[in-house]
């Protein structure tokens, strides 16, 4: 969720100011995009704008459309990303801006067309008439999803708490129906299904009801589709496209598993923490910092952490809350700091989801030899130990804490994505690290009605 802090920030601004916003959404991709589903940006009407859908070539087309296209309510709109431009026989080039065939989908205005022409006649190359036409090489499709702030901000709302709970939430919103001509027949008109609407799939699931927009009673067509989608199990991916198949009506689903931020528990509160706490929040991770020395950990020190606090060495119920499901870098230059923090973390490995320890390999194996030492049974630090990184983070060259945190921050980003770590200084034997991502085919659901 990179850059939804700064949207949610923006997003009450524009409330609170009484300015209206369209949220951008990405509700799929087809090939290759720069961003996943789930990728947001925020664009107010006086001009300002926060987050990503695409890596800068789709922006500035989006921006300046955005209230022109939710003037009649949220829609879907599906950008080209690849070589798209033909010839004509007398070799001008030609826009190929691709375009759905639904009646839900709303058309790319001609204005478009109309813009890409003209600049050709006024003399922009091939290049600029390309990069106009979002032709980037990328060869995918990113469908996305346009609403105004009002209909928006209960997606916000559910985000702030997940945030806020730490509890993720499964989300459905629906981007397409197949059929819509036939709603008239099968729902009542106040019933439609509504381009842009979600579904709380766990609040289905553990209190059986649906609400979605303020409603609470549906069609059995959406009854037994929330039903399909309740059953649904999302793979390793937090978002994916899914088509419900529902008598005559079939319709497409993002569906969403809205996670809260990655923690980051920093113990030790030198100044080579600093720019480790500005490269997690560059990601937008929830970043805590603590230090037995309240002089350290001060508020002035880390104005960018959401937590700063002095916390004794014998607190260890506070330690293994701050960590739990956290990463955690253990780098206070301190002994008898890390000893203790060691003690308590390295018994309870399963509480967070990684550990590393600043400092040479000798030093680290110091440690934990004097933390054994003081154990009845030395095997109950096996699992910690084996989860522990030291010394921490990835050489990947350079010198001082800035270098020191770019590396820190690449290993836990490793860990926490499952991904494998680099061999001699080499990125070679990463799983899969890539800069684009796409689209699996639609998964199907079948239902009677």
């Amino acid at each position: 969720m990179n850059q939804v802090a700064d949207i949610l920030k923006l997003a009450i601004k524009a409330k609170q100011q009484g300015i209206d916003a369209v949220l951008a959404t990405v509700v799929r991709t087809e090939g290759s995009a720069y961003r996943r589903a789930g990728a947001m940006m925020l664009i107010c009407e006086d001009g300002r704008s926060v987050g990503m859908i695409s890596g800068g070539c789709l922006e500035p087309h989006i921006i300046k459309r955005a209230f022109w296209l939710t003037r009649n309510g949220a829609n879907v709109q599906v950008y080209q990303t690849g070589d798209d431009i033909h010839y004509a026989d007398d070799c001008q080039a030609q826009a190929s801006v691709k375009r759905t065939n639904s009646d839900i989908y709303d058309e790319l205005d001609s204005d478009l067309d109309n813009d890409l022409n003209s600049g050709l006649d006024d003399g922009l190359n091939e290049a600029d008439f390309d990069e106009l036409n979002f032709g980037l090489g990328c060869n995918g499709r990113v469908h996305v999803l346009f609403e105004r702030l009002t209909t928006a901000t209960p997606l916000l709302e559910t985000i702030r708490n997940v945030r806020r709970t730490q509890q993720p939430i499964t989300v459905a919103t629906l981007i397409r129906v197949n059929d819509y001509q036939h709603q008239d027949s099968i729902t009542q008109n106040s019933d439609k299904l509504q381009i842009g609407m979600r579904i709380n799939l766990d609040e289905h699931r553990n209190l059986g009801s649906i609400s979605a927009q303020g409603k609470t009673t549906f069609s059995s067509i959406l009854a037994n589709t929330v039903e399909e989608l309740a059953e649904y199990k999302l793979s390793d991916k937090n978002a994916e496209y899914v088509t419900v198949e529902n008598g005559k009506v079939t319709t497409e689903w993002l569906v969403q598993r809205l996670q809260p931020q990655l923690r980051l528990l920093i113990c030790g509160a030198g100044n080579d923490v600093m720019p480790l706490v500005t490269m997690a929040k560059l990601q937008d991770w929830h970043v805590t910092v603590i230090d037995s020395r309240a002089q350290y950990a001060t508020r002035m020190r880390f104005p960018q952490a959401d937590v700063v606090m002095s916390l004794s060495l014998g607190d260890s119920e506070t330690l293994l809350e701050l960590s739990n499901n956290a990463a955690v870098a253990l780098m206070s230059h301190s002994l008898s700091q890390d000893r203790a923090r060691l003690a308590i973390l390295l018994k309870h490995s399963d509480n967070y989801k990684y550990l590393g320890q600043l400092g040479p390999r000798y030093r680290t194996e110091r440690l934990i030899n004097e933390v054994s030492m003081n154990l009845s049974n030395p095997a109950m630090l096996e699992a910690g130990t084996h989860k522990l990184h030291y010394p921490i983070g990835y050489k990947l060259g350079g010198d001082g804490p800035d270098a020191l945190a770019l590396g820190i921050m690449a290993e836990i980003n490793a860990v926490m994505h499952d991904q494998k770590a680099p061999i001699n200084g080499s990125h070679s034997n990463f799983s899969n690290i890539p800069a684009v991502s796409s689209d699996t085919d639609a998964n199907t659901v079948q239902s009677g009605v």
